[in-house]
Protein backbone atom coordinates (compact mmCIF):
# COMPACT_ATOMS: atom_id res chain seq x y z
CA UNK A 1 0.00 0.00 0.00
CA UNK A 2 1.72 2.91 -1.27
CA UNK A 3 -0.64 5.71 0.21
CA UNK A 4 0.56 4.94 3.68
CA UNK A 5 3.10 7.34 5.26
CA UNK A 6 5.30 4.27 6.50
CA UNK A 7 5.65 3.05 3.38
CA UNK A 8 6.95 6.38 2.25
CA UNK A 9 9.32 6.36 5.85
CA UNK A 10 10.14 2.49 4.58
CA UNK A 11 11.40 3.62 0.70
CA UNK A 12 13.28 6.94 1.68
CA UNK A 13 15.26 4.66 4.31
CA UNK A 14 15.52 1.85 1.34
CA UNK A 15 17.18 4.80 -0.45
CA UNK A 16 19.46 5.58 2.16
CA UNK A 17 20.41 2.16 3.34
CA UNK A 18 20.40 0.72 -0.26
CA UNK A 19 21.28 3.37 -3.08
CA UNK A 20 22.97 6.16 -1.55
CA UNK A 21 25.56 3.98 0.47
CA UNK A 22 27.01 3.30 -2.73
CA UNK A 23 28.03 6.43 -4.03
CA UNK A 24 28.29 8.66 -1.03
CA UNK A 25 31.97 7.95 0.71
CA UNK A 26 32.23 7.04 4.72
CA UNK A 27 35.94 8.90 4.70
CA UNK A 28 38.80 9.40 3.33
CA UNK A 29 42.24 9.17 3.99
CA UNK A 30 44.72 10.46 1.80
CA UNK A 31 42.63 11.78 -1.15
CA UNK A 32 41.54 8.14 -1.63
CA UNK A 33 37.32 7.56 -0.63
CA UNK A 34 36.93 4.54 1.43
CA UNK A 35 33.11 3.04 0.37
CA UNK A 36 31.41 0.52 2.47
CA UNK A 37 31.46 -2.16 -0.40
CA UNK A 38 35.67 -2.48 0.63
CA UNK A 39 34.80 -4.40 3.72
CA UNK A 40 32.73 -7.07 4.32
CA UNK A 41 31.16 -6.49 7.75
CA UNK A 42 29.71 -3.49 5.93
CA UNK A 43 28.10 -4.88 2.73
CA UNK A 44 26.39 -7.76 4.96
CA UNK A 45 24.99 -5.61 7.54
CA UNK A 46 23.87 -2.94 5.19
CA UNK A 47 22.65 -5.77 2.51
CA UNK A 48 20.61 -7.02 5.90
CA UNK A 49 19.62 -3.88 6.17
CA UNK A 50 18.21 -3.14 2.75
CA UNK A 51 16.57 -6.30 2.75
CA UNK A 52 14.50 -6.29 5.59
CA UNK A 53 13.34 -2.95 4.55
CA UNK A 54 12.45 -4.48 1.33
CA UNK A 55 10.46 -7.49 3.11
CA UNK A 56 8.95 -4.57 5.49
CA UNK A 57 7.47 -2.63 2.40
CA UNK A 58 6.23 -5.94 0.96
CA UNK A 59 4.69 -7.14 4.06
CA UNK A 60 2.23 -4.58 4.93
CA UNK A 61 -0.87 -6.50 5.54
CA UNK A 62 1.01 -7.91 8.39
CA UNK A 63 1.61 -5.17 10.39
CA UNK A 64 2.89 -6.84 13.83
CA UNK A 65 5.27 -8.41 11.52
CA UNK A 66 6.47 -5.08 9.83
CA UNK A 67 6.42 -3.64 13.31
CA UNK A 68 9.09 -6.02 14.63
CA UNK A 69 11.59 -5.75 11.33
CA UNK A 70 11.70 -2.16 11.93
CA UNK A 71 12.87 -3.07 15.04
CA UNK A 72 15.78 -5.17 14.22
CA UNK A 73 16.42 -2.91 11.40
CA UNK A 74 16.84 -0.39 13.90
CA UNK A 75 19.39 -2.47 15.77
CA UNK A 76 21.07 -3.31 12.52
CA UNK A 77 21.70 0.32 12.50
CA UNK A 78 22.37 1.13 15.30
CA UNK A 79 25.50 -1.74 15.24
CA UNK A 80 26.54 0.10 11.98
CA UNK A 81 26.36 2.87 13.68
CA UNK A 82 28.76 2.16 16.25
CA UNK A 83 30.79 0.50 13.68
CA UNK A 84 31.20 3.84 11.59
CA UNK A 85 31.76 5.12 14.62
CA UNK A 86 35.05 2.92 16.07
CA UNK A 87 36.38 3.24 12.76
CA UNK A 88 36.31 6.75 12.72
CA UNK A 89 37.75 7.02 15.54
CA UNK A 90 40.36 4.44 14.97
CA UNK A 91 40.99 7.04 11.65
CA UNK A 92 41.44 10.20 13.59
CA UNK A 93 44.41 10.05 16.08
CA UNK A 94 46.90 9.09 13.40
CA UNK A 95 49.30 11.88 12.95
CA UNK A 96 51.07 11.29 9.35
CA UNK A 97 48.05 10.52 7.92
CA UNK A 98 45.09 12.88 6.56
CA UNK A 99 41.63 11.28 7.20
CA UNK A 100 38.04 13.45 6.67
CA UNK A 101 34.89 11.86 7.67
CA UNK A 102 31.96 11.98 5.18
CA UNK A 103 28.88 12.38 5.06
CA UNK A 104 28.11 8.68 4.48
CA UNK A 105 29.18 7.99 8.10
CA UNK A 106 25.88 9.91 9.57
CA UNK A 107 23.24 8.35 7.11
CA UNK A 108 22.51 5.29 9.44
CA UNK A 109 21.42 7.75 11.66
CA UNK A 110 18.79 9.34 9.19
CA UNK A 111 17.43 5.76 8.52
CA UNK A 112 16.84 5.17 12.33
CA UNK A 113 14.65 8.50 12.56
CA UNK A 114 12.96 7.57 9.67
CA UNK A 115 12.35 3.65 10.70
CA UNK A 116 11.11 4.99 14.00
CA UNK A 117 8.76 7.18 12.19
CA UNK A 118 7.55 4.35 10.45
CA UNK A 119 7.11 2.35 13.53
CA UNK A 120 4.89 4.55 14.78
CA UNK A 121 2.69 5.53 12.00
CA UNK A 122 2.58 1.40 11.94
CA UNK A 123 1.49 1.27 15.09
CA UNK A 124 -0.89 4.36 14.86
CA UNK A 125 -2.52 2.17 12.14
CA UNK A 126 -2.67 -1.38 14.40
CA UNK A 127 -4.39 1.07 16.86
CA UNK A 128 -6.80 1.98 14.30
CA UNK A 129 -7.59 -0.87 13.68
CA UNK A 130 -8.14 -2.26 17.11
CA UNK A 131 -10.35 0.31 17.98
CA UNK A 132 -13.11 -0.83 15.14
CA UNK A 133 -12.62 -4.36 16.23
CA UNK A 134 -14.12 -3.15 19.10
CA UNK A 135 -16.93 -1.55 18.55
CA UNK A 136 -18.12 -4.16 16.15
Amino acid sequence: MIQRIQTIYLLLTFLITGVLLFFIPLWTINGKAFYFMQDQIYTILLGLSTMLTIISIISYKKRQNQFVMGRLNIILNLILLGLFVYRSLNLSGETNVVSEKGIGMFLPIVAIVLLVLANKAIKKDEDLVKSVDRLR
